[in-house]
């Protein structure tokens, strides 16, 4: 639950999804193969595994893109992104795979060393047509080396969780350049529909459910709560399921109110871990269950349970017939507050 420096957390549940991401890579890998060999027989060895593992990545980074947006759009989705950063090190690993092949390949041949080849064979930086476009890729490959090597919870704590979700969110950069490297490649060297097709049917797709689940956010921003005698109205009392929560927006920052044991509590809603909706999650054996990573708080402080430290802000509630009022000043994280009856 909390920050902890084991090497892996494992499960039962982990391990399926480790295990379907191996059978999934290899399978494709395979199927690459095969239909490489039969389409094009002259085809030499290390290109088919410059375009196995190149193609993979690009797959595989389409997937962890979507995966974001799809949780926000539906709970089910949700094992997906618990077990999102072992599929962003696989990616990294296929991605560095392509990289290193095409370096070889390409640039190990020359008087000079591969990775000043990779910059200077091309000196086309102001053409469109002819623009060295394996410079995108290695730049887009740094940062996903950044990503996976800070990819352990070690580094989210001693980076700090706003930092460490600053660098991670240097992923949708590394899409621009990969979709770049990609389109230009295949512009320049040979005009394949496929290739362009699957990059405009996967950028329409990422850029959709990321519109799609931005639209229903901001349906949660744009309440304009009441206020009446320094208290917001924010709702009704039946709008809220048991051991569930609704999330508010109360003076520009998201709260969630828990309903539970005939009780109401109120919280801030971002996970101390990752940033993840509090709100969206629910009470499990008393403690407010994040739906991202499981991290917990006693919904009445916003403390997680010894011995761990983690703690989030707390709002005062008061129930008049069924409407739910919220005191927009938070106290200060880990400060408790009686929970009001329902």
């Amino acid at each position: 639950m909390g920050l902890d420096y084991k090497l892996v957390l494992w499960n039962k549940h982990k391990k399926t999804y480790d295990k379907i991401i191996v059978v999934g890579m290899v399978l494709y890998l395979v199927l690459f193969f095969v239909i490489s060999v039969l389409t094009n027989p002259e085809m030499i060895a290390e290109t088919i595994i410059i375009r196995a593992f190149g193609s993979l990545a690009i797959l595989m980074l389409h997937i962890i893109l979507i995966i974001g947006p799809l949780t926000r759009l539906s709970p089910r989705y949700l094992p997906l992104l618990y077990n999102r950063r072992h599929l962003g090190v696989s990616m990294f690993l296929a991605a560095l795979i392509h990289g290193v092949f095409s370096t070889i390949q390409f640039h190990a041949l020359g008087s000079v060393t591969p990775i000043y080849s990779i910059f200077t064979s091309n000196m086309e930086y102001g053409s469109l047509t002819n623009f060295p476009f394996q410079v995108l890729g290695f730049l887009a490959l740094l940062i996903l080396f950044a990503m996976a090597s800070t990819s352990h919870d070690f580094f989210l704590h001693n980076l700090s969780a706003k930092i460490w979700k600053r660098l991670h969110m240097m992923v949708y950069l590394a899409y621009i350049l990969v979709v770049m490297h990609v389109f230009l490649g295949a512009f320049q060297q040979e005009t394949s529909p496929f290739t362009m097709g699957f990059l405009i049917f996967g950028f329409v797709t990422v850029a959709s459910l990321h519109l799609r689940a931005a639209f229903k956010e901001s349906k949660v921003d744009g309440h304009k709560a009441v206020k009446e005698d320094g208290w917001l109205k924010v709702g009704r009392l039946d709008e809220i399921a048991e051991n569930r929560a609704k999330i508010f927006t109360v003076e520009n920052e998201r709260v969630a109110i828990f309903k539970y044991q005939g009780k109401l509590s109120a919280i801030h809603n971002v996970c101390k871990h990752q940033g993840g909706p509090l709100g969206e999650g629910k009470i499990v054996d008393g403690c407010i269950t994040c739906p991202w990573h499981g991290y917990q708080y006693l919904p009445h402080n916003g403390q997680s349970p010894p011995p761990f430290t983690e703690k989030v802000k707390t709002y005062a509630l008061k129930n008049v017939e069924g409407t739910i009022y919220i005191n927009p000043n938070a106290f200060e994280e880990g400060t408790e507050i009686t929970p009001i009856s329902c």
